[in-house]
């Protein structure tokens, strides 16, 4: 347990300030800012932001005492902060195209203090059974485009290629050196250091289960991870805007993710937003704005990138698009996990705040 001051989490941010900065104009000139500790990036609301069925933000927004709304008309959703704390809430909204619009809107205006803060992505994901079970919670290394790529319809495609999919300026999908992805941006790498303290922080931390969550692991027959009540573990995630799903997708995205991490990464997670959040943080950090060595990826599982044996993966995915049979268990899974590793980012400000934690 480090030894910390007990004034270093509450450095409260003053009324006089706090009016100050609301008292700013969205888009204009600031003569005052906010300090940000924590930002926590969610993509989707369900509703309301409080007091009805949650999407990604609302438990966080509960939970984490964001009360203060700040407006932010020029993205996706308004801003929610606590003084208190210093952490403050986006939704920025699906797809990797408002994802990128609102964190760079959000780095660049000038009421905001960012320079020190950490980026907690948290949001729900279809899980490859191979390697997890819904409600399970998973930190992610790599970030890897799915949709930057050439593609032929598997129809028309050469009788030799797996798939009709395949990398930018390659030879097709059997060619075996990406080109270096910094160019278009098809692959981010994490911190490991951050990675691997925020799932040493979290690996031991009992998930709940429950008998609904039971029922939808039992079908998984063979594939021992799928059964498991959720957990942590780290896994890599694949972000695409189209909501793919099936046995054959799902090896694709596996194939996908190891051909642009070099076979370092291992496809856990698909998403949409991680990589257009990512390229944004990273023009961020070029200008001082943000810190690409302090972000973070937590997805939960809240439902099956392909369905289990024997089921047709159009009747699966259509059936999971009523309700996913994770979603409740991911929400309150992330808000869990990624919580304890909020909560000992603010507890140790003073030495975090400096460098990041190894």
């Amino acid at each position: 347990m480090l030894a910390t001051a007990p004034s270093a989490r509450a450095q409260p941010v003053t009324p006089a300030r706090l009016a100050a900065v609301l008292a700013c104009r969205p888009g204009k000139p600031c003569a005052h800012s906010l300090p940000v500790k924590v930002v926590i990036v969610t993509m989707f609301e369900i509703g309301k932001d409080s007091g009805d069925a949650p999407g990604e933000f609302q438990l966080w927004k509960e939970r984490r005492h964001l009360d203060t709304r700040i407006a932010f008309p020029q993205s996706h959703h308004d801003l929610f902060y606590n003084p208190h704390t210093g952490v403050l809430g986006i939704v920025t909204g699906m797809g990797s195209i408002r994802s990128a619009t609102a964190t760079l809107a959000l780095g660049l205006d000038p009421r905001f203090d960012l320079s020190r803060a950490y980026w907690l992505v948290a949001g729900i994901a279809g899980i490859d059974p191979h390697h997890g079970s819904i409600g399970s919670a998973v930190w992610a290394h790599y970030l890897v485009d799915g949709d930057l790529s050439h593609e032929i319809d598997a129809r028309e495609m050469p009788q030799d290629w797996k798939y009709g999919h395949f990398a930018l300026h390659s030879r097709g999908p059997q060619d075996p050196t990406p080109l270096d992805p910094a160019i278009n941006g098809e692959m981010f790498e994490l911190s490991p250091a951050l990675v691997d303290w925020a799932y040493a922080q979290t690996k031991d931390t009992a998930l709940p289960d429950d008998p609904g969550l039971a029922a939808a692991r039992a079908p998984f027959a063979g594939l021992p991870m799928a059964q498991r009540p959720p957990f942590v573990l780290k896994g890599d995630q694949l972000a695409a805007m189209t909501f793919w799903h099936g046995a054959l997708m799902t090896d694709w995205a596996s194939d996908w993710v190891r051909y642009w991490t070099r076979g370092k990464g291992e496809f856990v997670t698909s998403a949409m937003e991680e990589t257009g959040t990512m390229q944004s943080i990273v023009y961020l950090s070029a200008i001082g704005r943000a810190d690409r060595n302090r972000v973070l990826v937590l997805r939960a599982g809240s439902n099956y990138t392909m369905p289990p044996p024997g089921v047709p993966a159009a009747d699966y995915l259509l059936r999971e698009n009523q309700g996913y049979a994770g979603m409740h268990a991911a929400l309150e899974n992330l808000v869990t996990v990624g919580g304890a590793v909020v909560d000992r980012l603010l507890d140790h400000w003073d030495r975090y705040a400096r460098t990041p934690p190894q």
